[in-house]
């Protein structure tokens, strides 16, 4: 089983992450936004991933911290969980469409992390989450996994569900990058 918990404590926030890449999708997400815990928890579902999330943090400056840093150790566990990489598709991609709108995910897991972030957003909150967060967060869960993430609204006019679209997409692009192809590294490297 590919497993791991990450727990990361600050002035700020207190996360603590537990995955199984090898799970059935059941998800426990609890970060004081319920927005966010929407979007989590569609991460999850989507992606198979087991995903057990709790966080406190300072809600009462903003909500910035909280998503960000739940983003830090999400993607320090599914690092730790992938371990080498050995035997991984590596590469997933996926469009995904909510209603009206339609977003599109590429990764590779690569441990050569980037972020491509091409979303428009025309309200500045959903609910008590700041449409700039999505932004933060992927980036935050890129650059730990070691992840190359490239996501775009194609369109879309409501903000719930152009983010929506985007959790999913980057759901369905990792769920085909983590499968096992074999025992070996997929790269001409030899590792990653």
């Amino acid at each position: 089983m590919r497993t791991a918990e990450v727990k990361r404590k600050t002035k700020e926030t207190n996360v603590e992450v537990f995955v199984n890449l090898d799970g059935n999708a059941r998800v426990s997400v609890e970060t004081g936004i319920g927005f966010f815990d929407h979007m989590l928890t569609a991460l999850g579902v989507h992606s198979g991933i087991d995903m057990q999330i709790n966080v406190s943090g300072d809600l009462n400056v903003d909500a910035h911290h909280t998503v960000e840093d739940t983003g830090i150790v999400l993607g320090q566990a599914f690092a730790k969980a992938l371990g080498d990489k050995s035997g991984i598709e590596r590469y997933g991609s996926a469009f995904v469409p909510m209603d009206e709108a339609l977003a599109f995910c590429s990764l590779d897991i690569s441990n050569r992390p980037f972020i491509v972030f091409d979303a428009d957003f025309t309200n500045p909150m959903i609910g008590s989450y700041d449409s700039c967060l999505s932004e933060e967060f992927f980036r935050a869960f890129a650059f730990n996994a070691g992840i190359t993430l490239h996501i775009k609204q194609e369109y879309g006019k409501n903000d719930h569900h152009i983010t929506e679209a985007i959790y999913k997409a980057v759901a369905h692009a990792l769920k085909n990058a983590i499968k096992i192809n074999g025992t070996q590294v997929l790269s001409t490297k030899g590792v990653l």
